[in-house]
């Protein structure tokens, strides 16, 4: 009896077990088939009912396949010096998209549904607002290595935070007297050139300029950032440049297995081992900061003594905490000399397939900035109305970013199409930025003349270009970014010529940011004496 009653006992729990597995076992496939079949399609229903047509949903897999193999057809294209449309080089997909369903149109990607949107009233009104309706979307481990939960990502109240301390350390007053260091970084790299060009038969030398550029950029924002410290700054700028890679490559080799991103394979282990180093760089040269700020009158007139300043707040209370600022110094330097990097590597393309440019800018540096020997000052700089013009429409036409994600918080209104929540917002800014119907019928050719009133009076729109953003989430280092490339420019500009070389192959590419594919190699000249003003 007693066997018996064990006996019986133990089926029953065996067979509660079955049943409460069976249970949760139901409730998740539901919601895997809410998640992955009814909510996608109810969402692409939603739009067709409001005339919003888009790519056939498929489970699990999206479109990821359809894009690999168009990224791959148009990877072996070459483009024309005089063409500015990398669109179909860069991202094909959406043009042959576009073709089909016009400048907005659903997609997926694995589970989450998107809106493209390539008009510009709906994009001005999701960069434009304030309510939080359009977040950030999340950027996943190896974005966050690289750039850190700073002002890019944070929302709302953390956002705000992040910035009260952040800002100060950009306000122009502050950016000019970095003027010196920018100038002096730079013309260390000129002076080599110089060198090589005087040696060389009739003082010309090619220069790979990109990966000079790059050097040079970091080399800025060490000294701008860290001051004295700008040693280990470089030992940063090593280890985001592999990161960038790693970040670059989980963005088309993602992997449908849940959690495979956060597990021990061997370029996670490297993105671990690479993010520890880089916290571990910044968290000894803020430690070395505030130790050596109890015996001195402040933090710093650098980037990072002003960030710190700003974080002690008026009472003394920290605002934000170590991790947050080495988030933030993550994302100031990486952003600080990438988005540089790649303005002045574009712009001397740009100006030496353009000669006629090229001498208009040298005039102009000479009589603003003075003779070749004349230091270079931050108020002589603002002065630059065609170089300012230049630089504007090389981020139109070569902007850093070609592409931003939004996602909906909540059920939204949209410029007259309702957007359920949680639907990915995509925005082409590449793409926007050749839209005649905003640029004008000349938006693929290089015109820097349409920026001669100004920025907002370039385009049919104020805000029309979105290199940098618009809205409260717009770019807070741009001045910066602006001084340090007129400043280089302005330096160049009065000791050489140059013209883009023979070999030089026109393919741009996305890797996080848009660069040539096989770097810039420009042939640099000497100026004689009388050519730079002496």
């Amino acid at each position: 009896m007693l066997g018996m009653a064990m006996g019986g006992g133990g089926g029953g729990g065996v067979g509660l077990l079955a049943a409460a597995l069976a249970a949760v076992a139901a409730t998740w496939l539901w919601a895997a088939l809410v998640r992955l079949v009814w909510r996608p399609y109810a969402t692409a229903r939603a739009f067709a009912r409001q005339g919003v047509r888009g790519l056939p949903y498929h489970p699990f897999r999206g479109h990821d396949k359809e894009v690999k193999a168009m990224l791959a057809a148009a990877s072996g294209e070459t483009l024309d010096r005089g063409s500015h449309d990398f669109i179909p080089r860069v991202m094909p997909q959406y043009r042959a998209w576009m073709s089909r369903y016009g400048k907005v149109f659903v997609l997926s990607s694995g589970s989450t549904s998107s809106l493209f949107v390539a008009r510009f009233d709906m994009v001005k009104r999701i960069l434009s607002d304030r309510t939080g309706l359009y977040a950030k979307v999340d950027p996943g481990p190896a974005i966050l290595a690289l750039l850190g939960m700073g002002l890019v990502f944070t929302e709302g109240e953390d956002w705000a935070r992040h910035r009260r301390v952040v800002h100060p350390a950009f306000a122009m007053d502050k950016l000019k007297m970095m003027t010196g260091a920018m100038a002096a970084c730079a013309a260390e790299v000129i002076r080599a050139w110089e060198a090589r060009a005087a040696s060389a038969a009739g003082g010309e030398v090619t220069v790979e300029v990109g990966e000079q550029f790059a050097e040079l950029t970091a080399d800025v924002i060490s000294h701008t950032a860290f001051g004295s410290s700008y040693r280990q700054g470089k030992e940063v700028f090593l280890a985001q440049r592999e990161l960038q890679v790693i970040a670059f490559t989980s963005i088309y080799n993602r992997s449908r297995v849940p959690g495979m991103r956060y597990a021990p394979t061997e370029s996670n282990r490297r993105r671990w081992k690479l993010e520890r180093k880089v916290r571990d760089t910044l968290m000894a040269v803020i430690d070395e900061r505030l130790a050596a700020a109890k015996d001195a009158a402040g933090y710093g007139s650098d980037l990072l003594g002003l960030m710190l300043e700003a974080n002690a707040g008026e009472d003394g209370k920290r605002l934000m905490s170590m991790d947050e600022i080495i988030d933030e110094c993550k994302t100031f330097f990486f952003a600080g000399h990438e988005t540089t990097s790649h303005l002045l590597t574009w712009a001397m393309f740009l100006l030496g397939t353009h000669p006629e440019w090229q001498q208009r800018l040298r005039e102009e540096v000479l009589r603003e900035c003075g003779d070749a020997e004349a230091p270079i000052s931050a108020d002589a700089l603002s002065q630059l109305k065609q170089v300012t013009m230049v630089l504007y429409e090389t981020l139109r036409l070569y902007g850093p970013v070609t592409l931003n994600a939004r996602r909906a918080t909540a059920d939204a209104e949209l410029c007259g199409v309702k957007v359920p929540k949680g639907t990915g917002l995509l925005i082409p800014y590449a793409i926007l930025h050749r839209d005649e119907e905003v640029w004008g019928a000349d938006a693929g050719e290089f015109n820097p003349l349409r920026f001669r009133d100004g920025v907002r009076r370039a385009a049919a729109d104020p805000s029309a270009l979105l290199s940098f953003s618009i809205g409260p989430r717009s770019c807070i280092g741009q001045d910066f970014a602006m001084l340090e490339a007129k400043a280089t420019l302005a330096l160049i500009l009065r000791r050489f010529a140059f013209e883009v070389a023979p070999e030089y192959v026109h393919a741009p590419a996305d890797f996080l940011t848009l660069q040539p594919l096989q770097g810039l190699p420009i042939v640099l000249k000497l100026l004689d004496p009388q050519e730079r003003g002496i």
